[in-house]
């Protein structure tokens, strides 16, 4: 079992070599076909940036505001929260009306 995988593995890079294509390949399809793999990579691209930049503006925005940013990422509104429970009036709730 062994000889055949590493027959395999020693045969499966000359497979990857290219070879003689006699074909042609036209202008519009070249220009397609480079289209279509910019089009992916900056799908890619963007995919990861949306991905990573809500959590970073998510955690600016909580820093403007003058919120501590906890260890884990989850920002705990104390330093604002203090500041509105010290203007307001004793015995008065935020949420009560």
């Amino acid at each position: 079992m062994t000889k055949h995988l590493r027959t395999i593995f020693l045969l499966l890079p000359l497979a990857a070599i290219p070879g003689e294509a006699l074909a042609y390949v036209g202008p519009g399809a070249g220009l397609s076909a480079i289209g279509a793999a910019l089009a992916l990579v900056g799908a890619i691209l963007l995919g990861i940036i949306g991905f990573l930049w809500y959590p970073i503006k998510r955690l600016m925005k909580r820093k403007k505001d003058g919120e501590e940013v906890s260890e884990a990422g989850k920002g705990e509104p104390t330093l604002a929260r203090e500041q509105q429970e010290s203007q307001q009036p004793e015995g008065k709730e935020t949420g009560d009306r």
